[in-house]
């Protein structure tokens, strides 16, 4: 105890207790007899259907409003504000409920890292995809005329660029969304760092913010598989679908980079395994 106080006298802090949290099972039944479980469900399909109804609303009126006066709308940055500023709102909302997904890549790569179960993994899925068409679906129903006019919201490959840079920089973005929310909700490091109050939400939020400022211009930003599903689902032109399959394979494999690299290599995961399996023998 005296150590303690001595420590903070110095302006030092002790780190609270910790202990990795067991891996969550594959496969676990008694998810399906808890209200928790279908509450958290439920909180990603309203979380993405509220992400894509603002932000696709904001793509389109950008798009409607510049094509009149170059200068007007909010631009660029103020597309990257909306997504990010959105994902701030919505992780911080539901946080507490389901995790705060509201991205396929993500649950996938909470997935891999055993954070999730598989079960929980595919409905939280399920939802995020049907919410997104939920979403859009709505802004079609205000805004038909320039909806249809406007590209609806969908993910396309700009001209110019290969498909190798437009999947490239899916898998980059992704990476730094996913790494991020490895990175702000590790308990490891709120015990190590508990004298410093981190907003989970906050970096996570900033991470959407930078990847859409800097993939905006290649890809129309996906780095979310089902906000490019649920976009291509409802304009449904060939256009939308060309090279829709980008928008799954680059988020899953950033995910999947990003979820190795926290828990193998920062975290030391594989060292550890291999320590474990020598003092067993």
């Amino acid at each position: 105890m005296a150590k303690d106080v001595e420590g903070a006298e110095h302006g030092e802090f002790a780190a609270k207790d910790y202990h990795d949290p067991p891996p969550t099972p594959l496969f676990d039944a008694d998810e399906l007899t808890k209200w928790s479980f279908y509450r958290a469900v439920i909180a990603e399909f309203i979380a993405t259907l509220l992400f894509l109804y603002i932000t696709v609303l904001t793509v389109i009126g950008y798009k409607s409003q510049s094509a009149t006066d170059q200068c007007g709308g909010v631009g660029i940055l103020g597309i990257a504000w909306a997504f990010g500023g959105m994902i701030f709102v919505l992780v911080y909302c539901t946080a507490g409920i389901s995790g705060g997904h509201i991205n396929p890549a993500v649950t996938f790569g909470l997935f891999l890292a055993r954070k999730v179960s598989l079960l929980r993994a595919v409905l939280y899925i399920a939802a995020q995809s049907l919410g997104a068409i939920c979403g859009v679906g709505l802004v079609k129903a205000f805004q038909k005329t320039l909806y249809d006019e406007y590209g609806g919201g969908a993910n396309t490959l700009a001209p110019g660029y290969s498909k190798g840079t437009g999947l490239a920089a899916e898998i980059i973005g992704t990476f730094v969304l996913v790494y991020t929310v490895f990175s702000a909700t590790d308990p490891k490091r709120n015990a190590r760092d508990s004298h410093v109050p981190v907003l989970a939400p906050l970096p996570i939020g900033f991470a959407v913010f930078m990847v859409h400022l800097a993939t905006i211009p290649i890809t129309g930003t996906g780095i979310n598989p089902a906000r490019s599903f649920g976009a291509a689902v409802i304009y449904n032109q060939d256009k939308a679908w060309d090279d829709h399959w980008m928008f799954w394979l680059g988020p899953f494999i950033g995910a999947a980079i990003a979820a190795f690299y926290h828990q193998f290599v920062l975290r030391a995961g594989a060292i550890k395994a291999l320590g474990s399996f020598r003092s067993n023998a």
